[in-house]
């Protein structure tokens, strides 16, 4: 499946609606949902990465207070 926006599924459905052509509106409607599971999952996966990083500074930090070199742990 090619690289689609969610967008274009509801002009899709737009015009379904439109020419009252509702024969394919289920697939749209999966589709959607779809997309919309996968952008909500990216904001996730955004948010823990945000989360991670804060958190990795934090512990840099004291780290660095402490005199511990964070280069012996790689």
């Amino acid at each position: 499946m090619p690289n689609r926006l969610i967008c274009d599924v509801f002009r899709e459905m737009r015009d379904a609606h439109e020419h009252r052509n509702y024969g394919y509106m289920k697939g749209l409607i999966e589709e959607a949902q779809t997309l919309a599971n996968r952008m909500e999952a990216k904001l996730y996966d955004q948010k823990d990465f945000v989360r991670a990083e804060k958190a990795y500074r934090k512990h840099k930090k004291a780290l660095k207070k402490a005199g511990i070199n964070e280069n012996r742990f790689d």
